[in-house]
């Protein structure tokens, strides 16, 4: 098994990059932000996963270990191949997934292409112990709402989007908590739920 590669980035194409190892280049199918995060000519390290078929050999490319595992991980349940897993995690980040499957959030799967109704409910029925808690997870994050049923889309976007933004699980999940009125009011008026105003909000209460 190719574990990682390393060396400098001969070229990026839309859903490939080729790394120069050794005099040799390596062909990688990466995602967009993966892709995103390389220049031709400066040194990059991506870990890897390799597909093999009876006519093919195919490497596939991740920024984060964890990616490369959930990618694994993903391909375990019946039907999912390499294709739709790239593609969940191109969707979704691997935490991100893990509180989907934890919550049995139909909504954000579907969000995936290639993902309909039914396989997002199959899915959600086979993976949903194999891929564990969020790996940020720690003591006490069950109280304050990560783990309860019912965690809407909405929800984990706005957690997502801010702790990219450097706050804490706790920070994040208590300014979570404080919009959820917000979003009341819109699901209610039959709305669809509208992140942008949501993450100003929850900024705000976090600067207070």
């Amino acid at each position: 098994m190719i574990a990682f590669v390393s060396g400098p980035v001969a070229a990026v194409n839309p859903a490939s990059a080729v790394v120069e190892v050794g005099g040799v280049g390596m062909l990688v199918h990466c995602g967009p932000a993966t892709l995103a995060a390389l220049t031709v000519g400066e040194p990059a390290k991506l870990y890897t996963a390799l597909v093999v078929r009876e006519d093919s050999l195919t490497l596939f490319g991740f920024g984060s270990d964890d990616e490369r595992v959930v990618f694994e991980l993903l391909q375990t349940a019946s039907g999912i191949g390499p294709k739709v897993a790239q593609a969940m995690l191109s969707v979704h980040a691997p935490d991100t997934l893990r509180m989907i499957f934890m919550t049995g959030d139909e909504a954000a799967l579907t969000q995936v292409p290639g993902i309909g109704k039914k396989g997002a409910q199959r899915l959600l029925l086979e993976l949903k112990e194999r891929l564990g808690p969020p790996s940020g997870a720690v003591p006490g994050q069950a109280q304050n709402g990560w783990t309860r049923a019912g965690l809407g889309s909405w929800r984990i976007q706005l957690l997502e989007a801010l702790t990219g933004l450097g706050w804490s699980a706790r920070e994040a999940d208590d300014a979570v908590t404080s919009v959820a009125p917000l979003a009341a009011e819109q699901e209610a008026a039959g709305q669809t739920v509208q992140l942008g105003p949501l993450l100003k909000a929850a900024l705000r209460t976090m600067k207070k």
